[in-house]
């Protein structure tokens, strides 16, 4: 089986427990069907992005500097390091 490889494209800046959406401050671009690795403490989730918004706006992909929100599965928590499963 290949090897996955993780880089890191930004951190959790907040999280939104009612709606189950973790913003993320980016580090480098990330669009939807991408999958992601959130990490942290207490923190262990792989999930694909399904959708992403920006200022309650759905868009397709984001850029480094850029805060997205996107709905997670599970609860995440600020500081949480967000890496991209390549």
């Amino acid at each position: 089986m290949a090897q996955t490889k993780e880089k890191p494209i930004g951190k959790v800046v907040h999280y939104f427990t009612e709606i189950k959406v973790a913003a993320i401050e980016l580090s480098d671009a990330l669009k939807v069907g991408d999958t992601v690795h959130i990490k942290g403490h207490t923190t262990d989730l792989n999930q694909k992005i399904d959708s992403m918004q920006i200022d309650k706006e759905s868009i397709e992909s984001a850029k480094k500097g850029e805060s997205i929100g996107i709905k997670v599965d599970d609860h995440v928590r600020e500081g949480d390091e967000v890496f991209l499963v390549e």
